[in-house]
């Protein structure tokens, strides 16, 4: 059988991406934007942002960014508000690590916002301590006698 080496089909998608390593001009918020960070990908185009500005809103990826820009959990985004719906915006642009890090450099994004790590923005570190207390009886009577059945054979 011969090899795909064509760019037809999905391969098309795939093959027009060739100039990823071109520096882009870095952008910055204007009246109405506000930089975020991802927190949950929702589906359906959707995710929840933490924004800068302490607010966390519902946002939706612009049609020409679907399946062209993949967004994931971690990313920071810039978003553009809506002005009759404060909850909701829509995703406008992402920004790749480096541009990240340069927008941290120029005052931009706030010093605690982690990027491209898996701690997000304004989350603390909470640590989940189990204790097990084994010598205490279960609160359930039918746990109770299983207990008793296994330990007195």
């Amino acid at each position: 059988m011969p090899k795909n080496k064509g760019k037809g089909g999905k391969n098309r998608r795939r093959g027009k991406n060739e100039n990823d390593g071109e520096k882009r001009e870095l952008v910055l918020k204007d009246e109405g934007q506000e930089y975020a960070q991802v927190t949950k990908m929702l589906g359906n185009g959707r995710l929840e942002a933490q924004c800068f500005d302490g607010e966390k809103r519902l946002a939706h990826i612009r049609g020409k960014m679907r399946k062209k820009v993949w967004i994931n959990q971690g990313d920071i985004v810039l978003l553009s508000l809506r002005e009759f719906q404060d909850n909701k915006a829509d995703v406008i642009m992402k920004y790749n690590p480096d541009e990240a890090r340069a927008l941290q450099k120029a005052g931009e994004l706030p010093e605690n916002a982690k990027i491209n790590e898996n701690e997000m923005f304004g989350e603390e570190e909470d640590e989940c301590n189990f204790e097990f207390d084994i010598d205490e009886p279960p609160t359930n009577a039918v746990a109770w006698v299983a207990t008793l059945d296994t330990v007195t054979r």
